[in-house]
C-alpha cells in the first residue's frame, strides 16, 4: 500500500519542515509565473532549489515541482527554461497543466516523470487515459469536485497514479477554469500565477468595520471579534435579495482523515495538503497529523479511528476553524 503523503513547500524552511515532519513527497514552485502560487516572498530561485531538494533526498524524501500556469505566447521561453532547469536540478516529477509544455518536456527529457496537475480540470478517466497516451503521464491530481465513488471509478478505469486532496483550502470551482479573480482584477491565477495578487488587495478601516477589497472591489466587512481572511472573491460575503452571506463558499477547510482507510482501499496513489502560501509551522503540523494518521491507517485500517487530538491540531490550522469533506462525501446521492 503506497498512499504517499505530499506537502507543500512555498519556501525552503517549510520544505525542511514537510521533511522533518515525515513526507513522503514535497512540491514546490520557481520564482516566477509558471506556478500557481506566484506570491511575493515564497517560492524557489535555483539556490534554493537545489539545496532543497539536497536536504529532501538525503532524508529520503521526493521532489515534486508544480509548472501548473499556462503559458502565454509572448512569454512562452519563461516555461520552457522552467522544464530545462528542472530537469537539470533533477526533481523526481513535474507537475504540469499545459498540453504544449507536456509535450515539450515528453519530447526534451523522455525519462522525466510527468504529473497532471490539478490545473489540467482532468475529472474523468477518459481525459486522464488522454493525457497518458499522448505525454505519459503518470499521475493526475483530481480536481476536488467529484465524490469518493466517482474517484473510484476513475481509478478502475486507468493506469494512471491518481492523487487526491486530503487538507486545506477548499476550492469550488473546477480548478484551471476559475475567472473570478481574473473578472475582477485582470490577472488570471491560471496565467499569472495568483488569485487575488497582493497589489490588488486593499484593507481599510471604517466605522463599520475592516474592510478588504480587491481591485475596488467591497469582498467582506470584519466585525471587531472576527478573524480576517486573504480576501478571495470565492470566499467573500455578499448581499443578495437583502441578505448579507458567502453567497459562493464558506471560508472552510477539507479534512478527510476519516477516509484515509477507503482512500488505501480504493487504491489511492497520494494524499496531497494544500498550502504553498502557508507558514512552515503550518506544514510542520499538519504534515505531522497526516504522518500519523496515514501510518495507523496502514497498521490496522479495520480498527482505524481519527485522533481527537489530530482534530483538534487541524481545527486550529483550519480556515474559519471548519471542516467539511467538501465533494468526497455526498450523503444526498
Amino acid at each position: 500500500m503506497s498512499l504517499e503523503l505530499v506537502c507543500p513547500a512555498g519556501s525552503l524552511p517549510a520544505l525542511k519542515a514537510a521533511v522533518d515532519g515525515g513526507a513522503d513527497c514535497v512540491y514546490f514552485g520557481f520564482r516566477n509565473i509558471t506556478n500557481a502560487r506566484a506570491f511575493a516572498g515564497l517560492n524557489f530561485d535555483a539556490e534554493t532549489a537545489k539545496k532543497g531538494i539536497s536536504y529532501a533526498r538525503e532524508r529520503g524524501c521526493k521532489v515534486l515541482l508544480a509548472l501548473n500556469t499556462f503559458p502565454q505566447t509572448t512569454l512562452w521561453n519563461t516555461w520552457q527554461k522552467s522544464v530545462d532547469d528542472a530537469a537539470e536540478l533533477g526533481v523526481d516529477a513535474l507537475i504540469l497543466a499545459d498540453l504544449g509544455l507536456m509535450r515539450y518536456a515528453s519530447r526534451t527529457y523522455p525519462n522525466l516523470r510527468l504529473h497532471l496537475s490539478v490545473q489540467g480540470s482532468a475529472t474523468n478517466y477518459e481525459a486522464i487515459n488522454f493525457y497518458h497516451e499522448h505525454f505519459g503521464i503518470q499521475r493526475a491530481v483530481l480536481p476536488r469536485v467529484l465524490s469518493l465513488a466517482q474517484v473510484e471509478n476513475v481509478i478502475k478505469n486507468t493506469p494512471v497514479e491518481i492523487e487526491l486532496f486530503g487538507f486545506g483550502g477548499l476550492c469550488v470551482m473546477v480548478e484551471g477554469r476559475c475567472v473570478l479573480s481574473s473578472y475582477a482584477t485582470g490577472e488570471s491565477p491560471n496565467t499569472a500565477g495568483v488569485c487575488s495578487p497582493a497589489k490588488a488587495v486593499s484593507w481599510k478601516q471604517t466605522p463599520k468595520g475592516l474592510e478588504s477589497r480587491l481591485n475596488g472591489v467591497l469582498l467582506d466587512r470584519y466585525g471587531a471579534d472576527e478573524n480576517a481572511g486573504y480576501p478571495t472573491l470565492c470566499k467573500g460575503r455578499f448581499t443578495v435579495q437583502d441578505e448579507t452571506y458567502y453567497a459562493l463558499e464558506e471560508p472552510t477547510s477539507l479534512n478527510t482523515l476519516e477516509m484515509i482507510p477507503d482512500m488505501l482501499r480504493m487504491g489511492i496513489s497520494a494524499i496531497k495538503i494544500e498550502g504553498r502560501q502557508r507558514s512552515p509551522a503550518y506544514v510542520e503540523q499538519v504534515t505531522r497529523v497526516w504522518r500519523a494518521a496515514i501510518d495507523s491507517a496502514k497498521r490496522d485500517a479495520t480498527n482505524y479511528a481519527v485522533s481527537p487530538a489530530w482534530m483538534a491540531q487541524l481545527g486550529k490550522l483550519s480556515e474559519g476553524q471548519q471542516h467539511t469533506l467538501g465533494a468526497y462525501y455526498r450523503p444526498w446521492k
